[in-house]
């Protein structure tokens, strides 16, 4: 009896293993890539493109850059696009995510001129994914401002949600026959609070504590404008989506305390519930507990009013449920206490604001980004608690990915690492119950990494920035990712057989 319950128990184990090695992802599961238009197109000046807000900053502050370089050529996409979908067909990708430049459409930012070679570049990208097969999935918003629209205020102007809306119009217009994914924003924390509370992206304004929460309330309105147009007047004849995508890192408790968790709640308010929650939540505007905190700090600081301007009830009801799916981008994950590892901040500052301390563990993987490691279950974490949070909504994990330094080469197994256990939490989050409808690995290629310039790699393909014809290379992260979309399993004891990237049938 003893021998034959070991038996069972192991037979169950054995059993329980294979399962979970077997779990395969949906066939209808969107397996792409993503990129951003200043990252990688390059052409800045090409045609009649007009200056966007990385453009000025790069070359009258060039400074700022780690490396001194710039967008100008990046992986010149502008003349490489069809390489670009090339690498689609040899990973066999059902979607590719990338962002529209507003100022090569628009070159002054508003409606005239339309940029006819920029209607035509984007025309001929789109035509040559559908071409393939491949999914076009198209943000109107990838943080390169027109610098017009940016001397005239940019986010902090309450006229941006109208030309926001008039862009999206024309975007419509000429692509949305094609297109039936859109996404409005990429990352408002991320334009908000690092472009206009603080140095660290474009336009570097460094309004702190006031400038960062203007621009959200803006852009949130911004992105109603957009989603509404596109449901009333497009919808019905174009048959696509529209949402917005918000960069939703993991904020725990350091210790299960009340205190901690509450300090971890307030700051996944701050970081992406501004963004989320007047999108998202039942009751609508912005996060209940930060927007109090807010207000007693503004007062305690002689301001006669709070420095988080409030949506009226009418904006409230325009907003509240203007996204037909979340778009998550996840990369990391961070500790959060109440009494410890607080730093001083600024004052004002949405982190003065917050007022608590952040801890990233020793053991936890590293990359070549400072704000980056590998955190366990951070995915699982994130969608767990958007899914109960905000009442099952539909999900695309719209980027997700490691950096390395330039040096890496092409064998990169911690980018293979991270990857196989980012899907694996996919699966879990799949297998709760969640609806996650895709997965945006970033990055197709090796981009120009914002302030970090070309320090930090992200590509599944490294490109040669020293060669004018910006080569691309398939590391080794790009065979294992072919093999998981081929399959639709996660294999961890796959190896590419050959560093030689062939299309596949079909493609």
């Amino acid at each position: 009896m003893k021998v034959a319950l070991v038996l069972s128990v192991i037979a169950l184990g054995c059993s329980a293993l294979v399962t979970k090695q077997e779990r395969r992802f949906p066939d209808d599961f969107l397996f792409g890539t993503a990129t951003a238009s200043y990252q990688i197109e390059g052409g800045w000046n090409a045609d009649d493109k007009g200056e966007n807000i990385w453009d000025h900053m790069t070359h009258n502050h060039p400074n700022v850059i780690k490396d001194g370089s710039n967008g100008d050529v990046a992986a010149d996409t502008y003349h490489n696009y069809k390489r670009d979908v090339e690498m689609m067909r040899e990973l066999g990708l059902d979607a590719y995510r990338f962002s529209l430049s507003w100022s090569r459409i628009l070159p002054d930012g508003l409606s005239n001129p339309v940029s006819a070679a920029g209607i035509a570049f984007y025309n001929n990208y789109i035509d040559e994914m559908l071409k393939y097969g491949i999914t076009p999935m198209v943000t109107l918003y990838h943080w390169d401002l027109p610098q017009k629209l940016q001397d005239l205020g940019g986010f902090a102007n309450p006229l941006f949600p109208d030309w926001f809306e008039e862009y999206a119009r024309v975007v419509y217009d000429n692509f949305g026959d094609r297109v039936k994914h859109w996404i409005t924003f990429n990352e408002p924390r991320e334009i908000c609070l690092e472009g206009y509370g603080s140095t660290t992206k474009a336009p570097i304004l460094n309004a702190t504590g006031i400038g960062s929460y203007l621009c959200a309330k803006y852009l949130v309105l911004a992105h109603a404008k957009a989603y509404h147009l596109y449901n009333n007047e497009y919808k019905s004849s174009q048959g696509g989506e529209c949402g917005i995508t918000i960069s939703v890192n993991w904020f725990g408790p350091l210790t299960d305390t009340e205190e901690d968790r509450f300090a971890a709640e307030i700051r996944r308010q701050a970081e992406w519930g501004l963004y989320a929650e007047p999108i998202f939540s039942e009751q609508g505007g912005f996060p209940k507990e930060f927007t109090e905190r807010v207000a007693q700090k503004s007062a305690e600081q002689g301001y006669r009013s709070s420095r988080l301007p409030e949506f009226t009830e009418e904006e409230k009801q325009f907003v509240r449920g203007a996204s037909d799916f979340f778009g998550v981008n996840h990369y990391t994950a961070y500790l959060i206490s109440a009494t410890e590892h607080i730093t001083q901040n600024v004052v004002p500052s949405l982190y003065d604001d917050v007022g608590v301390g952040v801890y990233v563990p020793e053991e936890w993987p590293q990359s070549a980004s400072s704000w980056l490691t590998e955190s366990p279950d951070s995915i699982l974490n994130v969608l767990n608690h958007l899914n109960q949070k905000y009442n099952n909504p539909k999900f695309y994990i719209t980027e997700n990915g490691w950096s390395s330094p330039p040096s890496s080469g092409l064998i990169d197994d911690d980018r293979i690492r991270y990857y196989r256990a980012a899907l694996e939490n996919c699966l879990d989050a799949i297998d709760a119950g969640v609806r996650l409808q895709g997965y945006m690995a970033w990055s197709l290629m090796d981009n120009f990494e914002w302030m970090e310039g070309l320090t930090e790699r992200f590509g599944l393909y490294h490109v040669d920035f020293e060669d004018p014809l910006r080569p691309r290379t398939a590391r080794k992260s790009a065979f294992v990712y072919k093999e998981i979309i081929k399959t639709r399993v996660i294999d961890h004891s796959y190896e590419p057989a050959t560093m030689t990237m062939t299309i596949d049938e079909g493609r």
